[in-house]
Formats: C-alpha cells, structure tokens, sequence
C-alpha cells in the first residue's frame, strides 16, 4: 500500500480540479504546489500567474513566496499588480480562471474569514486579511478554496466577511452584482466540498480514503448532505513522485 500524508492528497486532489486551458491564479503554500503538480500532472496546458505579476510561470521548483524570484522564471510577461489583477478580470478569459484561496472560517455558502476571530474592534485574533483574496473570490471563474476540516473553521456565521462566497445563497450573488460564478471546490485533509447549484449550500461530495462521513460531518458547525459522498482515488505512484521529487523535492512545503 502507499504511504501518503494529509497535504499530499489535498494537493493531488486539487490539481486533478485543473484541467487544460485553466488560468490558475495561486497564492503561497499548498495552492502554489497544488498548481504546479496539475501541470505536471493532470493540466500540462494550463497556466499559473500570480498577483505580483508574473504570468504563466514555468515553475521549476516550488517558490517560497509570490515574491520570489523563481515566479518569474520564462514567464510569458512579468508585470505588475495591476497587470495581475486586470487579467484575472478579463470578460474574455470567462470561468478559464481559477483562484485558489485559503482562510480561517468558512460558512455553508462559501464566504471566507481571514481578517478577524471575535468583534472587529475588539478581536481574540487579528489576521493579515484578505490581500487579494476578495478580489479574486468576487471576480474569478471558480474558486478552490484550502482549509484545515474542524470545527472552529466551518461555522455557521463568519466573524468578518473578508471574501464573498455565495453569500445568503441562492441568487443573492448575483443580486450583489458579483456575477454567476464562485465557489467550486473546498478542499480540506479530509475531503472535498461542494455546492449545491440552486441553493448554494455545500454539501460533501468526496471523502478521502480512510475517513469516514461522519467524522467531516462531526467536525463542522453545520449540517452538510453526506450523502452523496464517494471515496476520493488515493493518488498513484506516479502523481505522489512528481509531487515529491519534481515539485517540491525540498520539501518546503510538504
């Protein structure tokens, strides 16, 4: 039997979310690995930028950050933010994009918390916020979105809207103006989330191999459909050695 860990098949499982002709626009950590191994993998056609402006990367080796030089490897154009952020809200590349975010809440509609745990003036945890994380979770074609499955993450209220999701659900999107595209896929060490297409509610849609449904389900503050839900592929040899020994073979981030 292989021998994976958590992050592993979190990243597999995202970069199998990647398919030819997606523009994937990534962040640091897991997102940027998981981008890379879709092109090694599964997406060799898709393209990766990132919001310090450099776009479609040939990523050698895994970056430490969107500031490292090494995103800006042969890259197609080496521009700035607003080069970055002008063409992840290009009309013309339509749901092709793809953001890949991470936060420290999520409610059932996909909206995200990365600014504050507690009151806003008076907080327990202040974060960095969002970045460009509302932007990209208001404009994007799709989004992935990474989080660790417990259950002071997945509540039934964010503290702080940092980043839309599907907001109240239902067309409340698209009331607010922000279109009919959002969140996808939420990845976490246990499995994948999705959404529902009318309601907009996530619901389970795989568990990873080993956990059972009722253990995701016990690690959130609301109700999901489990019903669904299909046993994830473990990764094969092949993805878990790419992953290792050509994305990030120094291990930085695995």
């Amino acid at each position: 039997m292989l021998t994976y860990t958590p992050k592993e098949m979190m990243a597999i499982a995202a970069a199998r979310c990647i398919k030819d002709g997606d523009i994937v626009f990534c962040g640091t950590g897991i997102s940027m690995l998981a981008a890379m191994a879709a092109k090694h993998i599964s997406a060799p056609a898709s393209r990766i930028f990132f919001e310090t402006g450099a776009i479609d990367s040939h990523l050698e080796e895994v970056p430490l950050a969107v500031g490292d030089p090494r995103v800006m490897y042969r890259t197609a154009l080496n521009g700035s933010l607003m080069d970055s952020f002008a063409f992840m809200q290009n009309r013309l590349t339509g749901d092709r994009v793809v953001g890949i975010l991470g936060a420290a809440q999520i409610d059932r509609y996909g909206n995200l918390n990365s600014t504050v745990i507690g009151d806003y003036d008076h907080p327990r945890v202040r974060f960095s916020g969002s970045g460009g994380a509302a932007d990209v979770a208001s404009f994007v074609g799709r989004t992935i979105i990474f989080m660790q499955h417990e259950k002071r993450k997945f509540v039934e209220t964010v503290d702080y809207l940092t980043s839309p999701g599907w907001l109240h659900g239902g067309d409340s999107r698209e009331k607010a103006g922000l279109g009919s595209n959002g969140p996808w896929r939420v990845i976490t060490n246990l499995g994948i989330m999705a959404f529902e297409k009318t309601t907009r509610g996530m619901y389970l849609k795989e568990h990873f191999p080993g956990v059972k449904t009722d253990d995701i389900r016990q690690n959130m503050n609301f109700e999901v459909d489990v019903s669904r839900s299909r046993r994830t592929t473990e990764p094969s040899s092949q993805e878990l050695d790419i992953l290792r020994n050509q994305c990030d073979p120094q291990r930085l981030i695995l």
